[in-house]
């Protein structure tokens, strides 16, 4: 199972949140490793024996928060020196350039002269782990990274209580009544290390009753309704009648893994 590197992360939270906008390789490549390139996406690892080179690879549509490879990438043979390669990365270029995500084979091979390296259907695949971002989303989000499928910049991102928990699945029960509505949030830092908070200070509408306890927060493209996108525990954000509800700067905070 592999996993996104933070250059991806901090790219895919910057484009979500308007921070920037970013474009996903047309083509994704396959590089072989003799360690693990880690979430940095380091490259001294990459496979050097001669004939090496990375490989065109393509993906199956996503579901349950993972994307699989659909078909077997070839390497070409290798005509010279020796490489044990534990680990795979895929790439935005065919050489240089940045690394989208990594993992590890589920066993080393030896690379040596003669030998023609492959990789079967099936054994690169990358996910989200539960938690942070649904699993609709994230299902639209690998799609969008590694099929070239569309995944719209929200025109405006609004942030959204609940008054029981949120899940990968599905949200909670959306606070109501007594005059709440959802704030809209459209600044945010730009994302470091797979994460991002809220550059300003939110302010919901002022309470003319007392809201529930809201346990949860979640993103939205929209003011209602709309995308099921991030979410987040709040640790019980009570408000009384004639109360505002606030995230100070830096409060909210969003992670992608």
């Amino acid at each position: 199972m592999g996993s996104l590197t933070n250059f991806t992360e901090n790219e895919v939270l910057d484009h979500i949140l308007k921070v920037g906008s970013y474009s996903p390789p047309a083509t994704v490549y396959l590089a072989l490793f003799t360690a693990d390139p880690g979430e940095t996406g380091a490259l001294a690892n990459e496979a050097t024996y001669t004939g090496y080179a990375r490989k065109a690879i393509t993906f199956g549509a996503a579901a349950a928060r993972a994307v699989t490879q659909n078909a077997q990438v070839d390497f070409d043979p290798c005509t010279g020196g020796s490489n044990v390669i534990s680990h795979w990365g895929l790439m935005d270029a065919l050489t240089s350039g940045n690394m989208l995500a990594y993992g590890a084979f589920s066993a080393s091979k030896t690379v040596s002269s003669g030998y023609t390296p492959f990789v079967a259907s099936g054994q690169v695949q990358v996910s989200f782990t539960s938690g942070g971002i649904s699993t609709a989303y994230s299902n639209s989000v690998l799609d969008w990274l590694f099929r070239g499928q569309t995944l719209a910049q929200p025109a405006n991102i609004y942030i959204a209580l609940f008054s029981t928990a949120c899940s990968d699945a599905a949200a909670g029960t959306e606070l109501s009544g007594n005059g709440y509505a959802r704030a809209q949030c459209n600044a945010w830092d730009t994302a470091s290390g797979g994460a991002s908070q809220n550059t300003n200070t939110v302010t919901f509408a002022q309470a003319s009753g007392n809201w529930s306890a809201a346990v949860y927060a979640a993103l939205y493209d929209n003011s209602s309704g709309g995308t099921y996108m991030l979410y987040a525990d709040v640790n019980d954000l009570t408000v009384l009648s004639g109360e505002y509800a606030r995230f100070s700067a830096g409060a909210f905070d969003v992670t992608l893994d």
